[in-house]
């Protein structure tokens, strides 16, 4: 009988200890998928993903992975996960979504990736808070504009009051003034479009066009709009001063980097960034505020403080106006708090460690600000409407609560973020000086359908409104 000589025994032992400890340190995630591969649990997850991504959190902890439709998506809840996220070289936002930005507004990676980067910083440092001012006398007219049509009294659905005032003068201050129709039957051309496009938007970024017929004639009919107009829009100068729209900065800027005609697409992805998620946050901002007594009677007592009786000429409202009345401020993020997007993503360059797992490469990497937002540890009471937790966030200093996420973190933040505020804090002021107003309805549920952007209130919520005296 042949002995094995203690030197094999101690080779094979670290043999043995080395695949176990490359093992351990490769182990993944709990991983949720289906008994169909490609499919995994994407019908489930499909159904009412926001809950899903909660009971998963719940069943598997604080890091886990769906497989849904041939995609990895590894979900990160508590600080290790969310610092990775956050800081990680090794995580990238732009690859996570070129190829959503490919299927909603056809502009091909490579004229994506070349120009990101200096177009982010063009239109962040357009609409940055040193730039403000220049957009509050813009808003407040264009606002101005919109309320003559409003009447002296009616009832109308609130999210077709928001968009009646939204649409038009997002439109007229981003890209040239007047584009916006003014024709009835093309206004509601452009609202039946807008708002096919935005709510098929989640669908289009997964999907082949051919499968989303409607949504597919919405988008090419707003590509179409753009193509006609940006002749227009190169040539039109502002008539109190020379600085170009953030439109006419971009168009400028792809003149000088690409040989490339995507104007049209960069302007439907300026329009739906600047609409899709402002809408529904002024939405519900104004629902909370109404069904609020309280806070909406401060408000309204705040407005005339400022302002004085409501009467028939315009007023003006400035940056000091708007230091006067931070509640309207407050109650907007506390809003975004609530109605948070239900993920935000970055994709795994190389795979990193989190917690005793190993998250591999081609992953999208996700965190849930609608979740996070949830967490009693960072938001006591954090189903509540609290806007005066907002007391304790540095806004003279524009920083947000800690863990708060909605607008992203780290290098590409929306960079919107400040102009979105502003638009929607005039349009409080200015309806709720006008105008007495109240709900017909309940406050509306949220759906819970959809990941990308701001969540949408799921039936009618009326208000009635009648001009003050």
């Amino acid at each position: 009988m042949e002995f094995i000589s203690p030197t094999v025994v101690i080779i094979l032992g670290c043999v043995a200890l080395l695949l176990f400890l490359q093992w351990k340190n490769l182990r993944g995630p709990p991983c949720i998928g289906g008994w169909i591969p490609w499919i995994g649990a994407g019908f489930e997850f499909g159904k009412t993903p926001l809950e899903f991504i909660e009971k998963a959190r719940i069943k598997y902890g604080p890091i886990f992975t769906i497989v849904a439709m041939g995609t990895r998506m590894t979900f990160v809840t508590e600080e290790e996960g969310i610092n990775v996220f956050l800081k990680s070289k090794e995580v990238n936002f732009e690859l996570a979504v070129q190829n959503p930005v490919y299927r909603t507004a056809s502009i091909p990676k490579s004229i994506f990736l070349k120009l990101h980067e200096k177009l982010y910083i063009m239109v962040k440092g357009k609409m940055g808070t040193f730039n403000l001012y220049r957009f509050t006398g813009q808003l407040t007219e264009e606002l101005h504009e919109q309320l003559e049509n409003l009447g002296p009294h009616g009832t109308m659905d609130l999210n077709n009051l928001v968009r009646h005032f939204l649409y038009p003068v997002t439109v007229n201050v981003l890209f040239k003034k007047g584009l916006f129709p003014t024709n009835e039957r093309k206004i509601r051309e452009f609202h039946q479009h807008f708002q096919a496009y935005d709510e098929g938007f989640e669908y289009g970024s997964q999907l082949p066009e051919c499968l989303l017929r409607n949504w597919s004639k919405s988008k090419k009919w707003l590509l179409a709009l753009f193509e006609k107009n940006i002749p227009d829009i190169k040539t039109c100068k502002s008539a109190k001063d020379d600085s170009p729209t953030v439109m006419q900065a971009l168009l400028d800027l792809l003149e000088m980097e690409t040989n490339e005609q995507k104007s049209p697409n960069y302007g439907l992805l300026l329009l739906w960034a600047s609409l899709s998620n402002a809408v529904p946050v002024a939405f519900w901002t104004f629902a909370f505020v109404l069904s609020h007594p309280n806070i909406h009677r401060t408000i309204v007592e705040g407005i005339s403080s400022v302002f004085g009786t409501a009467g028939k000429d315009k007023i003006k409202v400035s940056e000091d106006d708007l230091k006067k009345l931070p509640l309207i401020k407050w109650c907007i993020l506390e809003t975004i708090r609530l109605r948070a997007p239900g993920v935000i993503t970055r994709k795994v360059l190389k795979p990193v460690k989190i917690l005793n797992y190993t998250v591999p490469s081609g992953d999208l990497l996700m965190l849930s600000p609608f979740w996070l937002h949830r967490n009693p540890k960072y938001f006591p009471e954090p189903d509540l409407f609290k806007p005066e937790r907002w007391k304790k966030a540095n806004l003279e200093k524009h920083a947000f609560l800690d863990c708060f996420m909605a607008f992203g973190s780290g290098k590409y933040q929306c960079p919107g973020r400040w102009l979105a505020l502003l638009e929607i804090q005039i349009f409080i002021i200015l309806i709720l000086y006008y105008y007495h107003c109240s709900l017909l309805d309940p406050l509306p549920r949220q759906s819970s359908l959809h990941l990308v952007g701001v969540q949408q209130p799921e039936g009618q919520c009326r208000i009635q409104f009648k001009q003050r005296k």
